[in-house]
């Protein structure tokens, strides 16, 4: 499915996108695919793990693998601080939470703001991006957190 294909599927739909920073650049993921944000806590470690799957954290009962993004994305620093948060999300059957340096705002982007990512050379797999929105001066990169999360790089699924 080319890119115009898949922006005009979307046409229809205002989606509303949870914002948030890394490094210099803000993204946006679907809300619906938020279902919640906590404050960073060291999470237990797991042996053999990719450096950028920081562990787990018992979150009610469910064991929760998290991903520190930002490591994943070869951001210069990944300090954790008061701003650190974890973002839970729900990826298909799997409750999976991602590391960020900051949650910006939730942004409802109309379809008619979002253009395709263009061909750059970017931290994230160009696959990954659904595309990129002019938010008045804020320029923000959409991901596709799902596919993302779910690829065979990222050691999250067999």
């Amino acid at each position: 499915m080319g890119m115009m294909e898949k922006l005009d599927v979307q046409a229809d739909l205002a989606r509303e996108y949870l914002t948030f920073r890394l490094g210099d650049e803000e993204y946006g993921i679907d809300i619906l695919k938020v279902q919640e944000i906590r404050g960073y806590e060291n999470p237990t470690r797991i042996a053999n793990a990719p450096h950028f799957l920081k562990g787990v954290v018992n979150l009610r009962g469910t064991i929760v693998p998290i991903v520190d993004l930002r490591m994943r994305f070869g951001c210069s620093s990944a300090e954790y601080n008061a701003f650190t948060v974890s973002i839970i999300l729900h990826i298909g059957q799997r409750t999976i939470g991602v590391v960020v340096d900051s949650v910006s705002d939730v942004m409802e982007i109309p379809a008619e703001a979002m253009r395709p990512a263009p061909e750059m050379s970017s931290a994230i797999e160009a696959t990954y991006i659904r595309g990129l929105a002019q938010v008045g001066e804020r320029m923000v990169i959409l991901l596709d957190i799902e596919s993302m999360l779910m690829s065979q790089d990222m050691g999250l699924v067999d």
